[in-house]
């Protein structure tokens, strides 16, 4: 279980890597939509900085040819999910991270006013880890108590959001397997 911390906006355990692409949600719009992402820089490669350096301005685009097309956006989301199960938070999750984009979810626009964002470091084509899939359910229970408009039926992909301009997490993202680690952590107490 993480410990989440209603003040600063912050998890427990969680390596915090700041980044300056976030502003502040609007008031009287209650956080009520979990959107989950996948990433890989380079893509279809694993572990480095550069997720970290794409989230806080820092990445090279000399560094990989890849890194020329988007070392210039100003992006963010409030948590990463490694592929060994490493959460990393960028992004308090009282504020607006900026991961959506044009976005849609039922008829409300701009996502990122009412979202959280959380990435996995993965690929559309490559399966998932089982430790993502644990640790994405363990964040969801740790947050729901403080962010009770997230019903499981709240939780969505990027694709889902921004269709014909995103793809993630993918086909790779097994929800089924989701939903049971969602059910065995109720079961076994988690939450």
């Amino acid at each position: 279980m993480f410990s989440y911390d209603p003040s600063s906006g912050l998890l427990s355990p969680a390596r915090l890597c700041p980044s300056p692409n976030y502003d502040q949600r609007c008031a009287q719009t209650p956080v009520s939509l979990l959107v989950v992402h996948g990433i890989s820089l380079p893509p279809g490669q694993f572990g480095g900085p550069f997720i970290d350096q794409l989230f806080c301005n820092q990445l090279r685009p000399d560094e990989h040819s890849y890194f020329a097309e988007i070392a210039h956006l100003r992006v963010s989301a409030h948590a990463l999910i490694r592929r060994d199960g490493e959460l990393v938070q960028y992004v308090p999750l009282n504020a607006r991270a900026w991961h959506a984009g044009q976005s849609n979810f039922e008829g409300c626009e701009a996502c990122n006013d009412f979202a959280i964002g959380v990435e996995l470091e993965g690929t559309d084509e490559l399966p998932y880890e089982a430790i993502q899939y644990e640790q994405l359910a363990t964040f969801y229970l740790s947050v729901l108590p403080h962010f009770p408009g997230i019903s499981r039926r709240r939780i969505t992909g990027h694709s889902d959001i921004a269709p014909g301009r995103k793809t993630d997490p993918g086909p790779s993202f097994n929800w089924q397997q989701f939903d049971c680690e969602l059910d065995k952590q109720l079961v076994e107490g988690v939450r």
